[in-house]
C-alpha cells in the first residue's frame, strides 16, 4: 500500500487509543508484526500552547517508524501550524486529522465528529494542511449523523479533492460510540469512489475478521485498535491469513459471509489458528515483561506501575488464573514487584 509518496509493507494499522497507544505500546505491537502504528490523538491547542504532556505524546523511537501522529482541532490556521510544527521536527512520517472522535468535550469545541457535520470548515481545515506539509496526510471518519452514510461518503470525496492520501473509515455513527455493529457495506461501497488508499475499521475482534475485512469489501488495509491489547500478534497474523486467500474464501462460508459479528469468537480463533502462528505462553509473557520494562522506562516507575496494575492482564484474558493475577496486580508499585508476579503465573503454566 502507498500513502502518498510513502511505502506501507503491509495491511495493517494500529488505531489511536486516548491513554493507550504511548510509545511503549506502539513499540510492542510494532515489534509483533504491524505494519502503520498510530499516536494517542494529539490536541493541536495543546501542542500551541506548548503543553507538556501533549510534547510527551509526540515523542517517537525510529523502531516504530513509519509513524502516523493524529491531531485534532477545529481552526483552520491552527491546525496548519501544528501540522506545519510536526513535520519540520521530524516527528511524524504522515499526519492523520481525527474527523471521528465522538468523546463529548472534544465534539463540543467543532473537533472530532463535528467536522463531519461542518463540511465548509473541514474543507478549510484540509486545504490549509495540505499547503502546508509536504508528508502523507489522512484522514479518519464515522459514518457520519446517521447509518446511510450520506455523510462519509461527501466527506471523503471532498477530502480526496484536497489532496488527502488516505482515508480510515470506522463505518458507525456518531451516537453510537462503540456500541451495536460496523456497517461493513459501507466500506465496500465507498471503495469504488476513491482513487487513493481506504482503510477499514471496526469490528475486528479476530485474525479472521481482519482478513474477511479486506477480502470482502475491497479497502486496502485494516485499523484494528482494542483488539490488539490483548493479542498484539493479530497484526502480524492477518497477513499471514490474507497470504492464504483461498483458505479465507473458505473460511467465510464456515463462519458466516454477511458480518463479522455472526460468527462466534471461538470459531474465528479456531480457523486463525490453522493458518497462523501458534505462539508459547512464554514468547506471551516476554511480550507482557517487555511492556512492563519499557513503560518503566518511558513513564518513570511509579506511574507506569499503576498503568500495568490493570494493562498487564489484558494479555492473559481468560487463561487459568487470570482473576488472581489480576488481583495480585492491582497493588504492585515496583517493577520487581510485577516481575516476581509475572514469573510466578508463568511458572504456573509449566508445572
Amino acid at each position: 500500500m502507498k500513502i502518498g509518496n510513502l511505502n506501507i509493507e503491509g495491511h495493517t494499522v494500529l488505531a489511536p487509543l486516548a491513554g493507550i497507544t504511548s510509545l511503549p505500546f506502539r513499540r510492542i505491537v510494532k515489534r509483533c508484526g504491524c505494519s502503520l502504528v498510530c499516536s494517542e490523538m494529539v490536541s493541536v491547542k495543546g501542542l500551541l500552547y506548548n503543553s507538556e504532556k501533549t510534547f510527551s505524546l509526540l515523542q517517537s523511537d525510529p523502531e516504530e517508524r513509519p509513524l502516523s501522529v493524529q491531531i485534532f482541532g477545529s481552526e483552520p490556521c491552527e491546525m496548519a501550524k501544528a501540522a506545519a510544527f510536526i513535520e519540520r521536527q521530524g516527528m511524524a512520517d504522515i499526519i492523520d486529522i481525527n474527523f471521528g472522535c465522538s468523546v463529548k468535550k472534544v465534539v463540543k469545541t467543532g473537533a472530532g465528529v463535528a467536522l463531519m457535520q461542518n463540511i465548509a470548515n473541514a474543507e478549510d481545515i484540509l486545504r490549509a494542511v495540505r499547503e502546508v506539509i509536504s508528508i502523507p496526510l489522512t484522514i479518519k471518519i464515522r459514518s457520519g449523523r446517521d447509518s446511510s452514510g450520506t455523510d462519509a461518503f461527501r466527506i471523503a470525496q471532498m477530502a480526496q479533492k484536497c489532496g488527502v492520501d488516505a482515508i480510515t473509515f470506522h463505518p458507525r455513527t456518531a451516537s453510537q460510540g462503540f456500541r451495536g455493529k460496523a456497517d461493513w457495506t459501507l466500506i465496500e461501497r465507498l471503495k469504488p469512489h476513491l482513487s487513493i488508499p481506504l482503510v477499514g475499521n471496526g469490528d475486528i475482534v479476530s485474525a479472521l475478521d481482519g482478513a474477511k475485512m479486506i477480502n470482502q469489501t475491497g479497502c486496502d488495509a485494516v485499523m484494528v485498535g482494542r483488539a490488539a491489547l490483548s493479542n498484539p500478534f493479530i497484526l502480524s497474523d492477518i497477513e499471514s491469513l490474507l497470504a492464504q486467500n483461498t483458505d479465507i474464501a473458505d473460511a467465510d462460508r464456515l463462519s458466516g459471509k454477511d458480518s463479522p459479528v455472526n460468527s462466534s469468537k471461538s470459531l474465528n480463533e479456531s480457523i486463525s489458528g490453522q493458518y497462523c502462528k501458534t505462539r508459547s505462553s512464554d514468547e506471551i509473557f516476554s511480550v507482557m515483561k517487555e511492556l512492563l520494562s519499557d513503560s518503566v522506562e518511558y513513564f518513570g516507575e511509579a506511574t507506569a506501575c499503576k498503568m500495568m496494575r490493570s494493562r498487564l492482564v489484558w494479555f492473559v484474558k481468560g487463561w487459568p488464573g487470570c482473576s488472581t493475577f489480576r488481583r495480585d496486580l492491582s497493588n504492585i508499585e515496583s517493577m520487581s514487584q510485577a516481575i516476581r508476579l509475572i514469573n510466578e503465573y508463568q511458572n504456573s503454566f509449566s508445572r
